[in-house]
């Protein structure tokens, strides 16, 4: 038994016990209050009476009647836009020292999003609260001495005048306590490259001088790290060059659409963790083995609300109406969708992420992801939201014991007709027809906006199989590698031409 490793966990073991589980409501009653506080001499504190709301008997109740509901473009139009004309005290205090750029799912452009030193000093918080995390899984005690894998986005930041600008991955990881730099890899120095081929290529020379524990990062990009090693040294699996792999840290999306592929690069199961870090703070992290699902952190700068995922509340851009109907914590129900608002300590406002959620524990306050406003498909009345797709994909694999680590579709038109127009990244050989009727089946079992659909507007589903690996170099090409970035599941008809055209370019 390794004894550096047995005192590591045992002062995990320890911090465990002696940090209480906080009380939900007054949780997120008390981080309502102190970021009003905070914020009640800024320009947006000032007109939305922060003061104001603070005198209230109900002040989360005045907050939600007083504030409106804020996408991205809102919020940066007519507020966050004025801190790059060179003003403060603008929705936070002060000005942000870096800005999270966030190209999303929706195109080139990437989104600045502030991040002040306070979402800096909670995401290490939330980092540290998921450490400890790991004291409730049967891990042995020489897993604590092992290095920690985060595949992130480039740590070498830009410097754009008064601040510093790169993924939240990216800035996350310039800012690491000094006492976790040991155990970090890939180090500061491959992390600082900028090219993500050439990251990953450094990576892969490097692997057999580490030896890893557990890996981090959204599960597209740690698999095609993962199979560059692989290769490099030709192997069996990545077991062969890190036998004590034993956590994988998965964020950002639903990991079962990449469960079958990526256990193909295993020797044996490893524990897949998932985390909540966004580029607007670090949200949930999974504290328990036995659930697929993430408890919200409630207590370190963030405060939520939710809205009821309904297609009567929800714009066809994806954006919430203004007359939808919000939430608390304290009245939300187990297995029902919501869009996910939140306030935080980088001065963002009930803020629209774009994430839907369900709770499945409410007594816990756990959630999963179920998908993004902009990837729900209700052309002709179909309400399909992408926790279905991904259901109905991992269906497929099952049926015809296949691996589908990625997808994309759209509702188009041809010949005046509606059809869903997928298509599915797999090197099975299996008829694409075969593969839409199955899929088509799936569906109306499992949704019966979509069946009542299909018997009306919805003509029909057609397939289309690509190699996987186009879905990377799609991304690669509309945005960049690695990092946040993730492959849009539902596109408009103007994207998926765009989409369409560049597979046939590829494929020749």
């Amino acid at each position: 038994m390794a004894i550096m490793g047995s005192i590591i966990k045992s002062l995990i073991d320890l911090r465990d016990n002696l940090v209480s589980e906080p009380d939900a409501q007054k949780a997120q009653r008390e981080e309502l209050t102190k970021l009003l506080k905070k914020a009640k001499d800024t320009a947006f504190g000032k007109y939305y009476d922060f003061s104001g709301i603070l005198k209230a008997e109900n002040i989360e109740q005045t907050f939600a009647e007083k504030v409106p509901y804020f996408d991205y473009n809102k919020l940066n139009g007519e507020w966050w836009s004025r801190l790059h004309e060179g003003q403060e005290d603008v929705t936070w205090p002060g000005k942000p020292p870096y800005f999270a750029l966030s190209s999303g799912t929706t195109g080139k452009s990437s989104k600045r999003i502030p991040v002040t030193q306070d979402m800096v000093e909670a995401i290490r918080n939330a980092g540290i609260k998921q450490v400890s995390a790991l004291s409730n899984y049967d891990l042995p005690p020489d897993f604590f001495e092992r290095e920690i894998m985060m595949l992130g986005s480039s740590t070498d930041l830009h410097k754009e005048g008064d601040h510093e600008e790169g993924e939240i991955s990216g800035i996350s990881a310039s800012n690491i306590p000094f006492w976790f730099r040991g155990y970090y890899k890939p180090g500061e120095d491959i992390a600082s490259i900028d090219e993500w081929d050439e990251r990953v290529q450094k990576i892969a020379e490097t692997a057999k001088d580490w030896d890893i524990g557990a890996i981090s990062g959204i599960p597209s990009w740690t698999e095609l790290m993962l199979k560059k090693i692989i290769e490099y040294h030709n192997l069996e699996t990545i077991h062969d060059i890190w036998p004590n792999f034993k956590v994988y840290a998965s964020g950002g999306v639903a990991f079962e659409p990449y469960e079958k592929s990526f256990n193909a690069l295993l020797e044996h199961p490893v524990k897949v963790i998932d985390t909540y870090l966004a580029s607007e703070g670090f949200l949930a992290l999974q504290d328990r083995p036995d659930t697929q699902s993430m408890k919200l952190i409630l207590d370190n700068g963030i405060y939520f609300e939710f809205v009821p995922f309904k297609p009567e509340y929800i714009n066809e851009d994806g954006s919430i109406k203004d007359e939808a109907p919000v939430v608390p914590l304290s009245e939300v129900k187990e297995e029902e969708d919501y869009v996910l608002l939140i306030s935080t300590v980088a001065g963002a406002w009930r803020y629209v992420i774009g994430d839907t959620v369900k709770f499945t524990d409410v007594e816990k306050h756990e959630i999963r992801i179920t998908g993004r406003t902009k990837f729900f498909l209700n052309v002709v009345g179909s309400q399909l939201s992408v926790n279905k797709m991904n259901d109905a994909v991992k269906e497929l694999e099952e049926k015809f014991d296949i691996k589908i680590p990625e997808f994309t579709l759209a509702a188009v038109r041809i010949d005046g007709e509606f059809y869903h127009s997928w298509y599915l990244g797999t090197d099975a050989d299996i008829e694409d027809e075969k593969l839409a009727e199955a899929l088509d089946e799936v569906l109306k079992d499992a949704n019966k906006n979509y069946k009542v659909a299909r018997s009306k507007a919805l003509k029909g589903v057609k397939v289309t199989k690509v190699p996987p690996e186009l879905f990377p170099e799609w991304s690669g090409a509309n945005k960049k590698k690695g990092g946040q970035v993730k492959m849009e599941k539902v596109m408009n008809e103007e994207k998926f031409a765009e989409w369409e055209k560049f597979v046939k370019k590829q494929l020749g």
